[in-house]
């Protein structure tokens, strides 16, 4: 179970999902590595998602009842995750909402189990945090409680200020964020690969500038 971690960075390698080279952010930054989630994007890699996330979900630390995706990204990710739980022997129930409220049939903006318990968001990665605190605010209006947050990578960059995206959200919201991997076991991946080892001193560069202490 403990090494689930590499073996989803080789998976993402695999996908073309995680890159190597020089990549500019959004935030201007040049990073030796990119990360794009939407090259998940067959059934066979969503089915093998899914049960990286299942491993990540159940060492993670967080007790939950029920899972939640947010539109859009997070709906076949919450959906992935609960079958790779359910082939765990963990059989949870999960919802995802709408964009926009439906005026007929069931009505409302949650599809799937109701919002009950203690709820487990489910979400690619954060940048902003913006859909965390949207999905926090829809599952507390369902008298549900957020229990915690879990995404595929966590960067450990400072955002606007001194902590990572994913310190502010703990920090804002107070609970806790999860990821399949984070940047050290990025390192210890190029650290392992001949065809990798010379980005190790690029990402720890990048790391020394713009990293956060996990």
């Amino acid at each position: 179970m403990s090494d689930f971690r590499i073996d989803f960075l080789r998976f993402a390698l695999s996908c073309d999902v995680l890159r190597f080279g020089e990549f500019k952010t959004k935030s201007g930054r040049l990073s030796p590595y990119f990360f794009n989630s939407g090259l998940f994007n067959t059934g066979e890699s969503l089915l093998k998602l899914g049960r990286y996330y299942a491993d990540a979900a159940l060492t993670s630390g967080v007790a939950f009842d029920t899972l939640f995706g947010p539109a859009y990204k997070g709906i076949p990710l919450v959906a992935a995750l609960a079958i790779g739980l359910a082939e765990k022997g963990h059989n949870v129930p999960y919802s995802f909402n709408r964009k926009e409220a439906k005026d007929h049939g069931e009505g409302g903006t949650i599809v799937g189990a109701p919002l009950k318990g203690r709820v487990l968001i489910v979400d690619d990665v954060i940048t902003a945090g913006t859909s965390v605190r949207e999905s926090v605010e829809i599952i507390r209006a369902h008298g549900a409680e957020p229990a915690g947050v879990l995404i595929m990578l966590d960067r450990m960059e400072r955002g606007t200020g001194t902590l990572s995206a994913v310190q502010e959200v703990e920090s804002s919201i107070g609970i806790p964020v999860r990821a399949i991997a984070a940047l050290p076991d990025v390192l210890q991946l190029v650290s392992g690969d001949a065809a990798l080892g010379s980005y190790k001193e690029k990402i720890e560069a990048y790391r020394g500038q713009y990293g956060v202490q996990g």
